[in-house]
């Protein structure tokens, strides 16, 4: 087996952690493998002759050049900063990303990196994914494509786009699986303390960063439900609250937030629930009927549906430990 040839695009404003978090991953691989491994061959490439990456770190780049796997890392992409100003400049970048494409070549995005494959039309007609809090964004600009937000890595028709930040690690040790096998990707992810584990970024999702859809009527919907989590749901008194009609009240919340009403309280019971599993030692029924289950099992499935976890699986990865107070000294003593 030949050494995999990897290429890692950097570009004014990449994050640099993500141009060189591959890298690192892989050199560490190699070390776990051994001489006799062919291992990889890593560079970071560029159109241009000086690239200066996010927070003003200058990064020494090599020309494009013929490689296996051209990596795209992400960039700044706050919700409210404009994307379409962002990659005007990146036009040689999107070129170079659509001919590696065209040449039957891996492309791979790391986190908002997805926003450039986009740009070099190559999540028309794809799967895809980027970080959960952006992906709304992309969907939009991109409605050719199927954005799934839950997922970590998603490979289709070799591009490859990944969620945010740490998930490139997850398609590091999924690279080093395939090229070094199961054994070198265990021992790599155990030296660096990473989960090798992990398929979904639901469990990271916090609801209360994304932007609210829909309008007043919507809203004041939700702030009903919101009211009394573990009350019944009752689609006919919802309505006679909102002075509608049962189908008005389902067809308008519809239109306004993309779910029903239904859909949204088990999101906020499965947020509620969240809080409560990180931050007490309630048992996984007594947080079932803090918000409305009365059978642990339905609460459990729901909550898995949602997060990806079970509740206590959940519970241990993310469990918030009250940090013990310094005890004051008695007066006086030493």
């Amino acid at each position: 087996m030949s050494a995999l040839r990897i290429g890692v695009l950097a570009y004014p404003g990449c994050f640099a952690s993500e141009v060189f978090g591959v890298p690192d991953l892989l050199t560490m691989a190699a070390h776990v493998a051994g001489p006799r491994h062919a291992g990889y061959r890593v560079s970071v490439v560029s159109p241009r002759r000086r690239v200066v990456a996010s927070g003003g770190q200058e990064l020494a780049v090599s020309p494009l050049r013929e490689v296996d796997v051209l990596v795209v890392p992400g960039f700044e992409l706050a919700p409210g900063l404009d994307v379409d100003g962002r990659l005007a400049p990146l036009g040689p970048e999107v070129a170079a990303i659509r001919a590696h494409a065209d040449a039957g070549r891996a492309v791979v995005s790391i986190c908002v990196g997805a926003f450039l494959l986009a740009e070099a039309g190559l999540l028309d007609g794809r799967r895809a994914t980027t970080a959960w809090l952006l992906a709304d964004r992309l969907a939009r600009r991109c409605p050719d494509a199927d954005v799934r937000p839950e997922q970590l890595v998603v490979t289709d028709r070799g591009v490859t786009t990944t969620a945010a930040f740490s998930a490139m690690y997850d398609f590091t040790l999924e690279v080093i699986r395939r090229h070094s096998g199961a054994g070198v990707a265990r021992t790599t992810a155990r030296i660096a303390l990473l989960d090798d584990a992990r398929s979904s970024q639901s469990p990271y999702m916090d609801a209360r960063l994304l932007p609210r859809p829909g309008d007043e009527f919507s809203h004041r919907v939700m702030r009903r439900l919101d009211q009394d989590l573990a009350a019944r749901y009752d689609l006919t008194a919802l309505a006679a609250a909102c002075n509608v009609s049962t189908r008005t009240l389902l067809r308008r919340f519809s239109g306004e937030t993309g779910q029903s009403p239904l859909e949204y309280l088990q999101a906020s019971r499965v947020r509620r629930a969240r809080h409560l599993l990180e931050t007490t030692d309630q048992t996984v029924a007594a947080v079932a009927a803090a918000v409305g289950y009365r059978d642990p099992g339905t609460f459990a499935a729901l909550f898995a549906k949602h997060t990806g976890r079970r509740p206590r699986d959940y519970r241990a990865a993310f469990r918030r430990e009250a940090a013990d107070p310094v005890s004051p000294r008695p007066a006086g003593s030493a």
